[in-house]
């Protein structure tokens, strides 16, 4: 696809050079990598090394003011009263109607300091949330550039670039460090399901901070990667994606495009018992008549076809259809994150699945088995260590 038009990152002049395979995508208006070399070994040196994928598009807000907090807590389902500062915590936000909008990190620097990281432009919503509280809402994307270091040497990298102390945050800690003359914000996050850290700084000081990083790529296999790499850990760590697993409640055009917390198996992510937050009263009914009518859940798929986009059956009615799937290298196995009606989300649970592929100028369909599972498949003990 053309680049001509699309903005550059910070990090862009030194991913430029690396990408062997110029492959791009566009990612909010700006260009990002696809594919460095080879989606394997750009996976493998996630699971079994260093990685380092540019975040610099993601979509930041910082929320201020003396009543920030209580802002952020009506936007979002977790309750941001128990979020203390240093900390980082993963949340959906919901419509009027209990419909996810999006979900994302939020990171509490101070009582009142706030950062939301997202995948879509949310600032008029969060505005509109925000009526009525002492709360300042500002886009600050392009004030900060971030990496994303991942894998299971990630903490290696870091002690030995002089972040020992960054090194050391707990799973969702959150701290500021000073970084060869320049301040480095890190948080212990990531979507990849391993262990990992996200790496913010001041646009000027990114390309130091890659260099840095870069220096140690023999002694510590880092390696770039590319979107087609994060796809997959992504994947393999049950993580959804906007306009993937579901789309935004205020985008969608249809009923069925939109899902609930609940819908997504982010149970876990909403607080019925603090107080009134947007969609709280129609979350309350739908747990009250029993949930969703559909539900997320993953596939173990029989075979080695990938099943994107595959419809599912019981017999000949179709209950779901896949909505991300990938061959797991670690696992081997093939796996996949679906949507079934509610009846059919119950683990162990088989079903039909119709998988249609194209090969060079061929095409075809074959049926396979599959078996529902728990969509968190891969979940290494290093990854909260």
């Amino acid at each position: 696809m053309s680049q001509q038009f699309l903005k550059k990152t910070p990090f862009h002049p030194r991913i430029e050079a690396l990408n062997l395979a110029h492959s791009w995508e566009r990612w909010q208006g700006y260009t990002s990598a696809s594919l460095f070399y080879s989606e394997d070994e750009e996976y493998f040196s996630i699971r079994t090394g260093a990685s380092l994928y540019d975040v610099s598009p993601m979509i930041k807000y910082r929320i201020t003011g003396s009543q920030a907090g209580q802002a952020v807590n009506r936007i979002m389902t977790r309750d941001i009263d128990r979020l203390k500062p240093g900390r980082v915590a993963y949340s959906p936000w919901c419509d009027g109607k209990g419909r996810v909008i999006e979900e994302g990190t939020i990171f509490r620097f101070a009582e009142n300091d706030f950062i939301v990281n997202c995948a879509e432009h949310q600032l008029n919503w969060f505005e509109a949330s925000a009526w009525g509280f002492d709360a300042k809402v500002e886009e600050v994307t392009e004030e900060i550039a971030g990496l994303a270091l991942q894998g299971p040497l990630s903490r290696k990298l870091l002690e030995d670039v002089g972040l020992g102390e960054a090194a050391a945050l707990p799973f969702f800690g959150l701290g500021r460090f000073e970084f060869e003359g320049a301040k480095i914000t890190v948080s212990r996050t990531g979507f990849t399901g391993d262990l990992g850290y996200e790496l913010w700084i001041e646009p000027e000081h990114a390309l130091a901070l890659w260099d840095r990083l870069m220096a140690e790529e023999l002694r510590r296999y880092v390696k770039p990667i590319g979107g087609q790499a994060l796809n997959r850990a992504r994947i393999e760590a049950g993580h959804i994606l906007v306009n993937v697993e579901y789309v935004a409640a205020n985008k969608a055009v249809r009923e069925s495009q939109m899902r609930s917390p609940y819908g997504l198996a982010l149970d876990w992510a909403v607080d019925l018992k603090k107080e009134h937050f947007n969609g709280k009263r129609a979350l309350v009914a739908e747990k009250e008549r029993g949930g969703p009518s559909r539900r997320l859940v993953g596939l173990d798929v029989q075979g080695r076809k990938s099943a994107d986009g595959a419809y599912l059956y019981d017999g000949k009615r179709e209950v779901g259809q896949v909505t991300s799937a990938t061959w797991s290298p670690i696992q081997k196995r093939n796996i996949a994150l679906a949507t079934v009606e509610a009846r059919y989300a119950q683990p162990g649970t088989q079903l039909d699945a119709e998988i249609y592929y194209m090969k060079e100028i061929t095409h075809g369909k074959v049926d396979a088995k599959v078996t529902v599972v728990e969509p968190r498949f891969y979940q290494p003990e290093h990854r909260r260590a």
